[in-house]
Order: structure tokens, then sequence, then C-alpha cells
């Protein structure tokens, strides 16, 4: 009894019994409560979303986090059960469960993470521990704890976020350590993903680090194998990467984009679903002052992704179909041709070779989903819409595509190497609240948190040449229980 006293009160209280049970896309906990690192995971086709559990944007225990996980499990992407924290702060030495992830072996479930504490001289240091569950929900954190507290020429101070895999033909367990090295070649490129391996958790022997040359901590690895295609997935400077191979270990190939690379995301990383799916979770970070232009706070929204894999391994990435949420019957919005515009029921076309053109909606909905098809005819400098806009588009969030080169910006916030631009694609818009979410023919996504403006109008425009946008459709989106 002693120690659920003694949990409560070291631990951030959080009560699963009030949260939404239905779509987790865009979800913040209720309770002035964020959503941190995903750590997602699944076995017989159950969706398990470990999370860490955030109160403060990171400032809980002096800054050092004062993480927890907690877990959100589904077997559809549609319903959920919310669960008590998994993994809780019980002594007064941790400072923070931080991220880690999951694996089952021998009928067991196994969570490593690292734990942050203050060492004897008052440095902060991040070592590795591991706990035990027979179920994945309630775990029993494992003696010595910390099991393993550095590796010899890597950093004490990050030394976190352990990735586990087992090698199912030996027994042996793998994990892919985010820390710096300490007398890396290049002053500014020390950031490596150590690799240790062992039979017993008791002795871990250091392997060659399966990456290195990074200018940050490669923080939060990800790491699996789809369709003969090996990935290795990390964060470098708050962005997620990823590279692949047809070999366990590399060597490494840089893909033809990087899709998992959207700045106002975090964290990503994925767990297979059913029929050889693969769904990807991270979160949307909230804003300094929750303004605009307020850089990222630690903690925000849950956000999903499903991946999709090319012929050359290379990831593209659009919204899982179930996540996408529910609308009202469309809302029949007059077109309005404003510049060098013709309109036709949900049809506009644009022709503005001597410069800009534009039209626009009036009155949609502050939280909807727009539909459309855009077919360019012929170059064009630019297109796009003016999001949650005003008269003459003086405020409001740019969508903005650029074909010759090939990004797609949306307000503050951009995303590169994004081909075809030049040719029709379609694109599928969430305005929930203050996120912004887009798919670009289910290749693509782009998200951005946009807390301030809330215009009714929604502008086209096209630059230097012509521009058809057809079948624009508006949906009100259903008030859930969030």
């Amino acid at each position: 009894m002693g120690s659920i006293c003694l949990k409560a009160q070291l631990g951030v209280r959080y009560d699963p019994k009030i949260q939404s049970t239905r779509n987790l896309q865009y979800w913040r906990p209720k309770g002035n409560l964020f959503v941190g690192d995903c750590m997602p995971f699944s076995k017989n086709g159950a969706y398990s979303f470990y999370w860490l559990l955030d109160s403060a944007h990171h400032a809980s225990l002096k800054g050092l986090g004062g993480h927890q996980w907690a877990l959100s499990t589904t077997n559809d992407l549609k319903n959920w059960k919310q669960e008590p924290v998994v993994l809780g702060i019980d002594e007064e030495w941790e400072k923070s469960i931080c991220t880690g992830s999951i694996v089952f072996y021998m009928n067991r479930y196994y969570a490593f993470y690292a734990t942050r504490l203050v060492n004897k001289e008052g440095q902060v240091n991040e070592q590795l521990s591991y706990a035990i569950s027979p179920d994945g929900v309630h775990f029993e954190k494992q003696k010595p704890n910390p099991f393993y507290t550095s590796a010899p020429g890597y950093s004490k101070r990050d030394f976190r976020d352990p990735k586990v895999f087992v090698d199912e033909k030996t027994g042996e367990f793998h994990l892919f350590v985010s820390s710096w090295q300490e007398n890396p070649i290049l002053r500014h490129a020390g950031g490596a993903l150590v690799h240790l391996t062992s039979k017993d958790l008791k002795d871990w022997k250091v392997l060659d680090p399966v990456l290195t040359g990074q200018s940050s901590v490669p923080e939060c690895p990800d790491y699996f194998l789809w369709n003969g295609w090996y990935y290795l997935i990390y964060g470098d400077n708050g962005d997620t990467y990823y590279v692949k191979s047809r070999s366990p270990y590399g060597p490494w190939e840089e893909p033809r984009y990087q899709t998992i690379n959207e700045s106002w995301i975090n964290v990503v990383k994925t767990a297979e679903f059913k029929n050889n799916r693969r769904i990807a979770a991270g979160w949307i970070p909230s804003r300094d002052q929750n303004k605009d232009n307020g850089g990222e706070r630690f903690g925000g929204n849950a956000i999903f992704r499903e991946l999709l894999q090319e012929t050359d391994g290379t990831l593209s990435a659009k919204f899982p179909a179930e996540m996408i949420p529910e609308t009202g019957p469309e809302v029949q919005l007059k077109m309005v041709a404003d510049l060098y515009a013709t309109a036709s029921g949900q049809n506009l076309s644009i022709k503005a070779t001597n410069g800009v053109g534009a039209a626009h909606l009036e009155a949609v909905p502050q939280n909807c989903r727009i539909t459309m098809e855009i077919v360019p005819n012929g170059p064009v400098d630019e297109y796009g819409l003016y999001l949650r806009s005003n008269d003459h588009a003086e405020a409001g969030y740019k969508l903005n595509f650029s074909p010759n080169s090939q990004t797609v910006s949306l307000g503050n916030t951009m995303i590169k190497a994004v081909a075809g631009l030049n040719k029709p694609i379609n694109v599928d818009i969430i305005v929930k609240d203050d996120i912004i979410d887009i798919s670009i023919d289910r290749k693509r996504c782009i998200v951005n948190r946009t807390p301030e403006q809330k215009g009714e109008l929604l502008w086209f425009y096209a630059k230097h040449g012509e521009v058809n946008f057809k079948s624009v459709k508006v949906y009100p989106l259903k008030e859930e229980d969030q």
C-alpha cells in the first residue's frame, strides 16, 4: 500500500477513465496533459500506442521531464482502450522514465527505456533500465536498476532511447542507443547509435555503432524489416529521418525523399498492423505562447500516418483511412471568381499567365475536411490555397505548391523533394482546432500547428500559369469526445 502512495506522490496523476476512447488522430489527454514521445508496438493484430505522459512541456522535476509511460490500445484504429500508467516514477532518484521500446520474447514483454537521474556530483546522466510484463500492461522493473550506465567512448549525459529487438535464432537481445561519441573525427558530427548485445541481459557487448556522423544525438531510433528492406529511423535536431538497406546493419542508402521528415511531427516511430500495413505515430509540438510563430514546446497532440513502400524501398505516407475524422454532409458554398478565374459548380479554372489569379469560398467551417483535385495545365510558377483566411487573403495560412522547387509549404513549415507537382494531384485537408493536416496524392503529408488565424474564407490562387481546381468539396467535422 505504501508503494502505491509513493507512486502517486512522485508521478503525475493521470486518469485513463476520463480519456477519449474514440479516434486518437490529433488527440491530447484531458487534465492539462500532453502526448510526448511515442513508442508504438503491435502483436496479434492489436496496435499498442505507448507514449510519454507530459504535464509541463518537459519542465517537471527541474526540467528533467518527469515523464512516465502511458498506453492506449486498439484493434481497428477507431476504438481505443486507455490504460493506467504502465511505467511510472516510483523512486525519488527517477527524474524521468524516458523514451524506449518494447519487444515480445518467450511469452513476456520487455520494455527497455532510459532513466534520467542526477549523480552524486550533481551531473545529469541517462542510464538504461528495463521492465518485464506478462501482458504488456503491468510491468515490473528489473534489478539492478539501471542495469547499464554507459558505453566506453560515449557520452554519459546523452545515453538514451534504446531500441530493442531479439534475434530469434540466437536469443540475443540487441539495443540501439542514442548517444554522442566523445572523440569524433569531426567535432560537430559525433551523433551515433551505440549497438549493444546480450544473451542474459546482464553482460553486454559493445559492437560497432550502427550509425555515426550525425550533427546531433540521433534520438529515438526505430528499426524494422519490411518486405526485404531494413529501415533505421532516427531524429536529428528535432526532425525525423530514415535510411534503408537490404542488410541488417547497412550499408545504408539514402531514400529518394524523406517522407517522415515533417518538422511539426516529432519522434516518428512505427509498428506493423493487420494485412502487412505499417502505422507510424508521433506528436505535434505545442507552440510557445500559443502563437503562430512560437517555437516548439515539448508535448502536444498525437498524430498517425500510414506508411507505404515503393519498389525501391522508399517510403511514402498517407492518412490512415480509419483515422480520418468523421464529417457531416457536404456544405454547398458558392465559388467567387475574383481575378483571371472562371468557376462552375465545384470546379475552378485560373489562367494567370501574366501574374496571379484568384478565387475564393466564403463561410467555410472552422473545423472541416476539404478535398479536391488540382490539375496544372502546362508550366506554372506556383499555386495553392489560403486556409482560414479573410478578405483579400490578408491573413490565414498559405498552402503553397511549387513544381519547380518540388516543395510544399504550409504557413511556416515546408516539406521537400515532392515530385509530380506539375501533374494532377489529389489533396485532402483536415482543419481541426489549431491543427492543419494535409495529404498530397496519398504519398506525402504536411502538418502545422496554427493557433491564431480564424478566418472563414478559403482562397485559391495560381501564378504564371493555368491551374484547374476540380471537385472542390467541404465537409464540417463532427464533434468528437476528446
